[in-house]
């Protein structure tokens, strides 16, 4: 079932009405139902899989603690994890190239057309994640089968994330949940926002993404330097959106999510950014990934962290995608921040005389620059088609041609800038956003009017837009 469309929404506001008239003791089985029954929609083998690896998990993670040999286990565990990703998502450059090598026709890839792998890379973090918290000792094993699975397969997050935490999500569960109408109308606020972000804006820009990088050669140059600008805006507002409809959706349920987003745009360097955009995933990485790589090659001093950044990151490249573009994608974060590292003293030294203003916005714009890049080898296909699309914007000469303007979504350069100034505002001018946070949520007649005035625009232009069906560019991870 897609999340941007009437039926979702209709479904959703009546399985939370259902959920509250529940008795609390059922109420975690209800969403796993629900869960269950949104992963069906995708495919039955799919819903199949998961609650076989839900199963898996969560009698490994009950075994661990009182196994003879727990490291074994653990062991076990991971691997399990590992090999269902590998099957799933990287069997085409991994696994089939290697039956190639000996003249075999066999092509393992064929299982990810038979179990649709959707949402594969975030679930199979979450079990991951959840093995080495029990491994460490740093929560107990979950008892209940149904908390587990629907910590797995929890249904506003299953798709696209947040990446949940085992000791973040489970203890959720143990509380008794009553109606609370402040949260729930916090929770309705964002989902607004979500499908604002994700119709009004992410929707009119994905044609003229995927139809540029389908065919690179029949864009010309200009085009290509103006979408190489728009590419982190796209995915930023189609991924935020995707992620304020789940945050808001698990709210008015009780349930907290992780963030996902920090306004990414205003971070000065590309460490800071990683620590604003796609929060969740980049936390995992660091705790599980990065920091256990540091522990076991402290001998190596400061040089530790060096191969930590770089063993972090390509595996990052590598989550989103079976190829070498993704690879260097990942790559080029990692030498991007240890870069930052190693030069900090002298870039300190070099700016130090430079208004901080000055130097502020400088590195903003590098760091948008620099993400921009990155973009290309997010959206290619491979390396030949980041070679053609870097080099097809050095071409550009004579006049610039702008086609019908009427044919262009010409509303987002008003819905882009505000709400990128309103994330100036709260981002710089924190007692400004706190003036203008207390109007708009205020109790007197003027606050009320212009709020609904406010929400009956976006609710028109979501509906004007027809919620058109683009896929989350993150669903395919």
């Amino acid at each position: 079932m897609n999340l941007i469309s009437i039926e979702f929404i209709l479904v959703a506001i009546t399985t939370v009405f259902i959920y509250y008239l529940l008795n609390n003791k059922f109420r975690v089985g209800y969403l796993a139902i629900l869960s269950c029954g949104f992963i069906v929609t995708f495919n039955y083998l799919l819903l199949s899989s998961v609650i076989v690896y839900s199963l898996i998990n969560y009698f490994i993670g009950l075994r661990i603690p009182k196994a003879k040999n727990k490291k074994a286990l653990y062991r076990t565990g991971i691997i399990i994890n590992l090999t269902q990703l590998i099957l799933l998502k990287y069997a085409t450059f991994t696994i089939d190239p290697i039956f190639q090598l000996f003249g075999s026709t066999i092509l393992v890839s064929r299982i990810s057309e038979i179990i649709v792998p959707i949402g594969v890379s975030y679930f199979t973090l979450q079990g991951i994640g959840y093995l080495i918290n029990i491994k460490m000792g740093w929560e107990k094993p979950e008892n209940k089968f149904l908390d587990f699975l629907l910590y797995i397969t929890f249904f506003p997050k299953f798709l696209s994330g947040p990446i949940e935490r085992s000791n973040h999500f489970l203890p959720q569960l143990k509380e008794k949940q009553l109606f609370n109408e402040q949260e729930i109308t916090i929770g309705l606020r964002i989902i607004l926002m979500g499908f604002f972000k994700k119709v009004a804006i992410a929707n009119q820009l994905a044609p003229y993404v995927f139809d540029a990088f389908s065919n690179i050669n029949s864009v010309d140059p200009f085009s290509l330097w103006i979408l190489f600008i728009l590419l982190p805006l796209y995915l930023y507002f189609d991924f935020s959106g995707y992620t304020d409809i789940a945050i808001g959706l698990a709210k008015t349920f009780g349930i907290d999510l992780l963030p996902n987003f920090n306004r990414p745009f205003f971070a000065h360097n590309v460490t800071t950014f990683w620590k604003r955009f796609h929060i969740s995933l980049a936390s995992w990485f660091n705790d599980y990934i990065f920091r256990q790589t540091v522990l076991k090659r402290r001998k190596w001093g400061i040089y530790a962290s060096v191969y930590a950044v770089f063993v972090t990151w390509i595996l990052f490249g590598i989550w989103h995608g079976a190829g070498w573009n993704f690879i260097v994608l990942g790559l080029l974060q990692a030498l991007a921040m240890n870069y930052e590292y190693f030069t900090r003293k002298i870039r300190y030294k070099m700016f130090a005389k430079v208004p901080s203003f000055i130097n502020i916005w400088f590195g903003r714009i590098v760091t948008y620059l620099f993400y921009c890049l990155s973009m290309i080898f997010f959206f290619s296909i491979d390396i030949k088609s980041v070679i053609i699309y870097l080099s097809r914007m050095t071409e550009i000469s004579g006049p610039i041609v702008i086609n019908d303007l009427s044919t262009k979504p010409i509303s987002l350069l008003l819905y882009i800038p505000i709400l990128l100034f309103l994330e100036l505002i709260q981002n710089d001018y924190s007692n400004q956003y706190k003036k203008l946070e207390a109007f708009w949520l205020g109790e007197k007649n003027k606050s009320r009017i212009f709020r609904w005035v406010v929400y009956s625009i976006m609710i028109t232009i979501i509906y004007v837009v027809v919620l058109k069906s683009q896929q989350f560019v993150y669903a395919d991870f």
